[in-house]
């Protein structure tokens, strides 16, 4: 496979020019940046979570790492950025990062942090404000979230690699999914071919059968395939951090030629829906050709779930990016180069590609064949 290079220092840069003008607007002289996804995004660095860990950007000055010293080597292997404070696990993060601040002239300052961070806690929130007593705290909330749905050429060449993993990794996956082969057998197939192919991440899909294929999110049991069964299958691989998404299902054995029309009509609807994916479209708009249509053709009852939503740079502990999702009452406009996981399911199947939109309509990065396998 040809995968693209690393992000260069240039493009790091960009981010974090569009990051201050954003900042200065909202009158931001320092951003507290603490959720895994932004850190990476502007800083290059992959932390773990045993520790909190923050990436502080001034608004006129070079941005500082608050890492902990157990990472400092892979810091320094990932980050573009050179200036790190690297502390041990006895230290308290939150007093390293407000002595920081404090140290740097910041006391004072409008101080901007992630209340919809999942690592922002309660209490680290309140020992925060206690040890910067003299800081304006402002809420940052949604704004990196946003500034990370269009994505880049290098960006969408990740998401590339990561769709074609996908495409190998499932074709792996029912190779040997045959009947009487227990169902930890496709997947071990599945995600040995996906690392052997370029997967940074250790969770790498979803796999159930029989009775349990319309469950998407279920846990890997033991089951034995047997004639009858649908398999469901859902690969999740990540490339320098950047997911791609796909679900097939196969029969194992002859399907019904019930199921056969049900995953005809799903791809005929969710086909019409891809084309329709372009620039400026209502996202409302696309949600309905697929909602409206699998309902009116009367393959479900209900359809509560949605129908796509945002993929890119993820971290723990997400493992889905709901920043944009198509949803019956979604107000908001699709842009060029925005990338989703599209995907429907019924009668225990499901399909799913990821999908950059296009001057033409949704392009499919993931390229599997679309039918019900067997």
């Amino acid at each position: 496979m040809t995968q693209p290079p690393p992000f260069p220092v240039e493009e790091f840069r960009s981010r974090l020019a569009a990051l201050r003008t954003v900042m200065a607007e909202r009158q931001v002289d320092l951003l507290i940046v603490d959720q895994f996804e932004h850190i990476e995004y502007f800083g290059g660095h992959r932390p773990t979570a045993a520790i909190y860990q923050a990436l502080l950007i001034p608004l006129d000055e070079e941005p500082v790492a608050v890492i902990r010293a157990l990472d400092a080597p892979v810091f320094s292997e990932m980050s573009w950025l050179t200036d790190c404070l690297a502390i041990g696990d006895s230290d308290n993060p939150i007093k390293v990062v407000a002595e920081t601040i404090l140290a740097r002239g910041h006391g004072a300052s409008a101080i901007g942090v992630e209340r919809d961070s999942h690592f922002l806690t309660v209490n680290r929130a309140l020992e925060l404000q206690t040890r910067l007593p003299d800081a304006r705290i402002v809420d940052f909330s949604g704004i990196m979230w946003e500034m990370r749905q269009v994505k880049s050429p290098l960006e969408l060449a990740c998401l590339e690699v990561a769709a074609e993993i996908c495409d190998r990794a499932t074709a792996a996956g029912f190779d040997v999914a045959l009947a009487g082969v227990n169902e930890r057998e496709v997947l071990a197939a599945m995600t040995a071919e996906a690392l052997r192919s370029g997967a940074d991440n250790q969770f790498l899909g979803t796999l159930v059968s029989g009775a349990r294929s319309a469950a998407l999110h279920g846990a890997l049991g033991h089951r034995t395939l047997a004639k009858g069964d649908i398999l469901h299958v859902e690969m999740a691989p990540q490339f320098h951090a950047y997911t791609s998404r796909m679900m097939r299902p196969k029969s194992i054995g002859a399907p019904t030629d019930a199921q056969i029309r049900t995953a005809t009509t799903m791809i005929r609807i969710q086909d019409e829906q891809f084309r329709a994916m372009k620039p400026g479209a209502e996202a409302k708009e696309i949600d309905r050709i697929l909602r409206g249509g699998i309902l009116a053709a009367g393959l479900r009852d209900s359809y509560t779930n949605v129908t796509g939503y945002t993929v890119g740079l993820v971290s723990v502990p997400r493992s889905t990016d709901f920043t944009r999702a198509f949803l019956a009452d979604s107000d908001w406009q699709l842009k060029q180069n925005q990338v989703f996981h599209m995907y429907t399911w019924a009668g225990g199947m499901a399909f799913s590609e990821t999908v950059v939109v296009t001057p033409e309509g949704g392009k499919r990065l993931t390229k599997m064949e679309r039918r019900l396998f067997c």
